[in-house]
C-alpha cells in the first residue's frame, strides 16, 4: 500500500504553522504547542505527521543549544511523558505487561526491554529511543 501525500494540504499546513528555526523562547513555546497538538492528536494525516517531524527537529535543535540536560534515566524519561499526557501506570497494563511489571518499570527497579520500549514508543508516538 502506497501512503498518499498531498503536498497542498501540507502546504497549508506550513502556511499555518510557518516552521523557521526557532531563535526566541516566544517562538519555541508557540511551536511546542503545536507539536503538543499533534502529539495527541488519534489518526494523524501523513501531512499532519511530516510536521510533526520537521517541529521536533526544530524544537530538539532550540533545546539543544538552549537547554542542555543530562542524561535522564529512561524510566524517569517515562515518569515524564506520563505526567505530561496524563497517562497512568494501569493504563500501561497490557501494553508492556501485567500492573507488577508496569510498576516495577515505571518506579526505576526494572529496567525498560527493547520489545517494551518500542511498545512505549508506539503508544506515546515517540521515539522508542527515549527508554533505552
Amino acid at each position: 500500500m502506497t501512503l498518499t501525500f498531498d503536498q497542498n494540504a501540507y502546504r497549508n499546513l506550513l502556511s499555518e504553522v510557518a516552521p523557521k528555526a526557532i531563535d526566541t523562547e516566544e517562538e519555541y513555546e508557540r511551536i511546542l504547542n503545536r507539536v503538543e497538538e499533534l502529539t495527541f492528536k488519534k489518526n494523524r494525516t501523513n501531512e499532519e505527521q511530516a510536521l510533526y517531524k520537521l517541529l521536533v527537529i526544530l524544537i530538539e535543535s532550540y533545546e539543544t543549544q538552549n537547554y542542555p540536560m543530562d542524561n535522564s534515566a529512561p524510566y524517569e524519561i517515562l515518569q515524564h511523558i506520563m505526567e505530561a499526557s496524563g497517562t497512568r501506570q494501569a493504563d500501561l497494563v497490557g501494553i508492556i505487561g501485567s500492573s507488577g511489571v508496569v510498576s516495577e518499570v515505571v518506579n526505576g527497579r526494572r529496567s525498560i526491554s527493547k520489545a517494551q520500549a518500542k511498545a512505549l514508543s508506539e503508544y506515546f508516538k515517540v521515539s522508542p529511543s527515549l527508554f533505552i
